[in-house]
């Protein structure tokens, strides 16, 4: 146990017998144990609270009058990556939004330069306002039907444990490794017994799901439905309601959400870009939507802050309470959740703050070692009309399962606008085998050009779709020479583009910068007809073979309800 240095001060100053270090003074505290308001001051002691519902003074005192305060909330999921800023942006870019606690699972950045990537995001921890929890990762690739850039297995996990930003074992995304109980899955699983192990499995019931949650699986994120997500919770699991900028879940779970399941339902965002962000919010927005949807102020603030505390073992967070950490958000009003305060370990969260950080240098440089290549490659070449499509599903991960009849011409079958089939190709950029896999997708609204990232869920290849071949080349080449990112093309022009150098994840720009370029990306991607509201995150998630039904990787075409790569 580390000595508390501040024990007696912080019981003199609960008691008053010597000024807070600060006090917070005038507000309501809305107590999540009773459903209260509590009036009084908020006396804090370096990075605890040391009293409140009393009067106290203060070495420095702010005014909160008229606000209510309220725990700081805790996104209990997420990839740091996937928001395309690094860890130090992000911090910058959703603390002042109130959220002081982010559980994050580096395995996007670990599928391409394995245990450095993590150890970044456990070094950028150490300098950051918010709270970022390192969980290590779990799949890293998520399957053998892929070719990732790293492999992580029990041995390498042991090696990178103990760091103070742990709670435990990130989210195990192979679900059949479990249920079937695969030695390499089993070993991961016995390297964390008895502490925390994050869930990730998408329409698992019965047995099934049975057989996952008995192997010490607590937490899931994955559920789309209410009926989903109440048989999960009654297998005894912690349903985390996802709303990210392309999984939106929010609104189909929000029913199951009431104050007698908040202590065991969580909010996640798994993920939201810059974008979606400054349009609508963080985890903030989840509370006012839930809110705005009939879910009581009660209900809505435990699962954004003291129910995740419970659920992921955080036992010092999660009330405005003596002897917790001072992770405090201050409120004109609970129904609209907009932060005008934000204490993050007793640290008014600002400009001086942010730039009192340290720093870390990044990783992953220089990563995108594709091949060249051409528009030919990426002619499918099968002989049979039959054809699997991925059919996209707005809002949703979980895609369908469609077959059309598309005729070979001239040895290829070529993508058809008439009937919405685009060419989707999944590159691989890890200097590994330069496979190229090539299939059909239904749902983008593609009417001419190409769009295509580095960002491809989890092992990262190079991922596009289009309509037209040789701006699908130009496009995938690009990439290559900014080290990675997301290029729209049209007409043998690159129309808009976002470099993502660290590890073709994340820019090295700040947050605003990156916003403006992904409002710039969308704009070129909807003059080519793409109807979805987020095409670029949509796209990373098609080639994810561990979300139901039918996904690409750089080895073909993934049958995820059968776990097999469908032969040409």
């Amino acid at each position: 146990m580390t000595p508390d240095p501040d024990l007696e001060r912080r019981i003199a100053q609960a008691r008053g017998d010597e000024p807070a270090d600060l006090v917070l003074r005038g507000g309501e505290v809305f107590d999540l144990v009773t459903d209260a308001m509590i009036p009084g001051d908020v006396a804090i002691c370096g990075s605890l609270i040391a009293g409140i519902g009393a009067s106290y003074e203060g070495r420095e005192v702010i005014d909160v009058g008229g606000m209510v305060l309220v725990p700081g909330l805790i996104d209990t999921h997420l990839h740091v990556e996937s928001s395309m800023i690094t860890p130090f942006e992000f911090d910058r870019c959703v603390t002042p939004r109130g959220i002081t606690t982010a559980i994050c699972d580096p395995h996007e950045i670990a599928n391409v330069v394995g245990l450095d990537g993590i150890r970044y995001f456990q070094a950028a921890s150490e300098h950051l306002l918010m709270d970022l929890r390192v969980q290590l990762s779990s799949c890293v690739p998520s399957t053998d039907m892929e070719t990732a850039g790293a492999r992580i297995d029990a041995g390498d996990l042991r090696a990178v444990m103990g760091h103070p930003s742990a709670i435990g074992l990130a989210e195990f995304m192979n679900y059949p490794a479990v249920i079937h109980r695969d030695p390499a899955a089993m070993a991961k699983l016995r390297l964390f017994a008895g502490g925390h192990i994050d869930g990730h499995a998408p329409q698992l019931s019965g047995r099934d799901l049975n057989a996952y949650v008995a192997a010490g699986i607590r937490t899931e994120h994955e559920a789309t439905t209410a009926a989903e997500a109440l048989e999960k919770l009654r297998r005894g699991m912690r349903v985390l309601i996802r709303e990210g900028s392309v999984s939106r879940d929010l609104n189909a779970l929000q029913p199951v959400l009431t104050d007698i399941t908040a202590p065991y339902m969580c909010l996640c965002t798994d993920d939201r870009n810059p974008l979606d962000i400054a349009e609508h919010g963080h985890i903030d927005y989840m509370v006012r939507r839930l809110i705005e949807l009939g879910t009581s102020p009660l209900a809505a603030y435990r699962a954004a802050s003291l129910s995740a505390a419970e659920a992921f073992g955080l036992r010092d967070r999660g009330l405005i309470a003596p002897g917790l950490r001072a992770d405090i958000v201050a409120l004109d009003g609970l129904s609209e959740c907009r932060a005008q305060l934000v204490l993050a370990a007793g640290r008014v969260v600002g400009d001086a703050a942010f730039s009192a950080r340290g720093a870390v240098a990044p990783v992953g440089r220089a990563s995108v070692r594709a091949p060249a290549i051409g528009p030919a490659d990426f002619r499918c070449t099968g002989n049979r009309t039959d054809t699997d499509v991925i059919g996209i599903i707005p809002g949703k991960i979980i895609t369908r399962h469609l077959r059309e009849q598309v005729a070979p011409v001239d040895g290829d079958k070529p993508p058809d606008t008439a009937r919405d089939l685009a060419r989707i190709a999944v590159v691989e950029r890890h200097g590994r085998n330069g496979n190229i896999a090539t299939g059909f997708v239904r749902g983008f609204g593609l009417r001419r050009g190409a769009i295509a990232s580095t960002v491809c869920h989890d092992h990262h290849n190079i991922v596009a779709v289009g309509v037209d071949y040789a701006d699908m080349a130009l496009a995938v080449n690009r990439l290559a020479a900014i080290e990675g990112g997301l290029v729209v093309a049209q007409g043998g022009q690159v129309l808009a583009e976002l470099a993502l150098p660290v590890a073709g994840l994340m820019s090295l720009e700040p947050f605003e910068v990156v916003h403006d370029s992904l409002a710039g990306l969308r704009r070129a991607a909807r003059s080519l007809g793409v109807t979805l509201d987020e095409p670029f995150l949509q796209l990373a998630f098609l080639a994810l073979p561990v979300i139901p039904a039918l996904k690409i990787t750089d080895r073909g075409m993934i049958d995820v309800e059968r776990f097999e790569i469908i032969s040409g």
